[in-house]
C-alpha cells in the first residue's frame, strides 16, 4: 500500500511531502460535517504548514482526500498535529436565503456559486420546493433541511460531499461500492468487531402531529398520524412541527409516521479491511448475525473513519438500513 500526502502552499507553487508519522485518519459523516483528515508530522523543517494551504491525500494512486489546512497543534517534541477540512468545511458559514421554486439540487449550486465553492456532479433532486425562508442558518443545515424535504416527498435519499475538491451530490441509489456481483462484502472474516444496539428513546415516533398557521386566514391546520397498536404497546411517543407554505401537510405527517414509527437500531462495525472507495454515504452489503436479528443486506454508511498505518488500512463504519438507524 502506497500513501501518499501532499501540502500545498503559496498558491499552488510549491509542494511538500512531509515525514508523517504512522495513523493518518480520514473520516466523514452522512450529515452536516465536513471531511476530515488528521495526521502528525515528524519534522517540518523547510516543510510550510499553515492555514489555508492545501492537502491531498492519495492511496496507491487513487485521490482519496482534498482539503485546507484549518488547525495545527505543537507538542513539546516538536511534532506537529494537523487537521484538514474538505470544501463543505466553507458550508459551516450562516447567511440569509428565501428561494422559491427550487430543488435541493439548484440550492446546491446557488450557495456554490455564491461562496464560490467548485462544483462536480449535482444529480437532480426532482422536488420542487415551493418556498423557503432560511434566516441565520448555516449553509449546510440550509442544504440538509432541502435535501430532508426531498425525502420526505419523494422518498429518494440524496447524499451532499467532497469528491476530491468538487461538491457532488448524487442519490444513494447511485453510491454502491462495487457492481453486480462483486459489491463489497462486509462479514464476519472482513469486520473484526461490531456493537449493537435497539431503542425506541431516540428518533421513534408513533405519532405525529404537524400544524400549519395560514397568516391570511388566521386558522391553524392540524394534520396528524398515528398507530394505535404501537401507542398500546410503547405508549405516546410525538413528534411535533410546523408545515410550512406550500407542503401538503398529511402526505407529510403519513410520511414521518412510516419513517419513524419503529425501534432504532444501531451498527457500528470497527477495524473492517479498509477500501478507499467507502465514505459515508456510500452503500455496502452487510452480512452478519447479531443476535436477535440477522442482517443480509444493502446498509448505508452513516459514518466512516479510516485509519492508514505502515502497510495496513483498517476503517470503522456506522450503519444503519431498514430498522437500522446510525
Amino acid at each position: 500500500m502506497n500513501v501518499e500526502l501532499a501540502v500545498i502552499s503559496e498558491k499552488g507553487t510549491k509542494v511538500h511531502y512531509p515525514v508523517v508519522e504512522e495513523g493518518i485518519e480520514w473520516s466523514t459523516e452522512r450529515r452536516s460535517s465536513p471531511g476530515k483528515l488528521t495526521f502528525n508530522v515528524v519534522n517540518d523543517n523547510g516543510v510550510e504548514l499553515l492555514e489555508g494551504n492545501t492537502v491531498e491525500l492519495r492511496v496507491d494512486g487513487t485521490p482519496v482526500f482534498f482539503g485546507f489546512i484549518f488547525s495545527k497543534k505543537r507538542s513539546r517534541e516538536g511534532t506537529v498535529t494537523i487537521t484538514a477540512y474538505d470544501q463543505l468545511r466553507y458550508l459551516k458559514n450562516k447567511d440569509i436565503y428565501v428561494y422559491e421554486n427550487k430543488t435541493a439540487s439548484q440550492l446546491v449550486k446557488m450557495i456554490a456559486d455564491d461562496f464560490s465553492l467548485k462544483v462536480g456532479e449535482l444529480e437532480d433532486t426532482g422536488y420542487l420546493i415551493a418556498s423557503r425562508v432560511e434566516d441565520n442558518t448555516s449553509l449546510i443545515d440550509m442544504i440538509e433541511n432541502a435535501l430532508d424535504l426531498t425525502l420526505t416527498n419523494t422518498k429518494e435519499m440524496f447524499v451532499l460531499y467532497d469528491d476530491f475538491g468538487y461538491l457532488a451530490l448524487k442519490s444513494i441509489g447511485n453510491m454502491y461500492v462495487g457492481e453486480p456481483g462483486a459489491y463489497l462484502l462486509i462479514d464476519e472474516e472482513t469486520g473484526e468487531n461490531f456493537e449493537y444496539n435497539s431503542s425506541i428513546d431516540t428518533n421513534t415516533y408513533n405519532k405525529i402531529k404537524l400544524i400549519y398557521d395560514d397568516e391570511d386566514t388566521g386558522k391553524r391546520d392540524v394534520y396528524t398520524a398515528k398507530d394505535a397498536e404501537k401507542i398500546l404497546e410503547w405508549g405516546i411517543l410525538q413528534y411535533f412541527d410546523k408545515v410550512s407554505k406550500g407542503e401538503n401537510g398529511q402526505a407529510k405527517a403519513d410520511a414521518l409516521l412510516q419513517l419513524y414509527n419503529k425501534k432504532t437500531r444501531n451498527l457500528k462495525i470497527t477495524n473492517a479491511l479498509g477500501d478507499v472507495r467507502v465514505r459515508a454515504g456510500s452503500m455496502v452489503v452487510v452480512s452478519l448475525d447479531l443476535g436477535d436479528v440477522r442482517v443480509n443486506n444493502f446498509m448505508l454508511v452513516e459514518k466512516c473513519s479510516h485509519k492508514f498505518k505502515l502497510n495496513e488500512h483498517l476503517m470503522d463504519l456506522t450503519l444503519r438500513g431498514g430498522d437500522f438507524v446510525g
